[in-house]
């Protein structure tokens, strides 16, 4: 969420003209993330988060919008988009599309335990059946074909070692397809940073910017890792274990999923390397500039390799 689109105090009061929000009494831009533009912005009526979609053309980004407004309005505690005066909730806004939330209450926990595993567990199996009937596909743009060519095009700038790791694990993902898996709506980025809390309760997702239609079981492998790894990249059990029980509660996982679970954790680590390597060896330009170690994503790849088979025990 570095600010590669400057607003101006100008420009913010132009937009906001639109909106009945009262006047701004706070506007700052948000260095933490890596895609889009980000602002806090506070008025007279309340608190606010504004972005401006770097990676998206405006066609695209409805199916972003509406899943909000959809998953707010079915008891997933996540921010709806804003209307303006006339209803629309995407506008434009320095040539790109944009669009004001609520900015919700609370704080990340970057040290999750076991309860905050599981509570993230039923959270995102809860949006998984909130999402079950929403209108709106997207494909993932960040799937295998995303892979491939990022990996080549990233394979002239890496050392031998992570050149031959990068090769030989696209090869071992290339022989996997899993069409069989249950399908739907994920969230794909459901970081630590991306969840808030209040007083050790679940307060809210944000950053709904990846979600796109996919293997459901490929959503929890990219929450376990992150919220269930050591910091040598090591998958701590009792944490992934919380999780996957509490996601179990709430939609059953099946004989399927379990087969596919040590695949689908580096595949999810693989993606995460990738993005990651992409923004340290080719950076965009941006006033305010946040690139995330991609070490931690090749050490977590290297652990669900090397742990594959013990993966395979361990399930709900």
């Amino acid at each position: 969420m570095s600010v590669f689109t400057p607003v101006s105090e100008a420009e913010l009061q132009a937009f906001l003209a639109e909106y009945a929000l009262g006047d701004v009494t706070e506007f700052v831009g948000i260095s933490s993330g890596i895609e889009n533009t980000n602002f806090f912005v506070s008025t007279t009526q309340g608190r606010y988060v504004l972005t401006l979609f770097e990676q998206h053309e405006a066609e695209a980004m409805p199916y972003f919008i509406d899943l909000m407004a959809w998953l707010n309005e079915h008891d997933v505690p996540c921010a709806h988009p804003i209307p303006d005066r006339r209803g629309v909730m995407l506008k434009t806004l320095n040539g790109r599309p944009a669009a004001l939330v609520q900015r919700l209450r609370g704080e990340s926990d970057m040290r999750p335990d076991r309860a905050a595993c599981a509570s993230i567990g039923r959270a995102l199996a809860g949006m998984h059946v909130a999402a079950r009937d929403f209108p709106g596909s997207r494909d993932n743009d960040r799937g295998p074909r995303w892979w491939r060519e990022m990996g080549d095009r990233l394979l002239p700038h890496l050392n031998k070692e992570d050149a031959k790791l990068l090769k030989e694990e696209l090869r071992f993902q290339g022989l996997y397809r899993f069409a069989d898996l249950p399908r739907g709506v994920i969230h794909a980025d459901l970081f630590r940073d991306n969840v808030l809390w209040v007083d050790g309760e679940l307060s809210g997702i944000i950053d709904f910017y990846y979600a796109c239609n996919d293997a459901l079981l490929y959503d929890v492998a990219v929450t376990v890792n992150d919220w269930c790894s050591d910091e040598n990249g090591a998958l701590d059990m009792e944490r992934a274990m919380a999780l996957l029980a509490a996601y179990h509660q709430v939609r059953p996982l099946n004989a399927i999923e379990r087969g596919a679970w040590p695949v689908m954790l580096r595949a999810a680590a693989l993606r995460f390397w990738l993005s990651r390597l992409r923004d340290l060896h080719f950076p965009r330009p941006a006033e305010i500039v946040h690139v995330k170690d991609p070490g931690m994503f090749k050490a977590i790849l290297l652990q669900r390799i090397a742990g594959e088979n013990e993966l395979q025990r361990y399930w709900v």
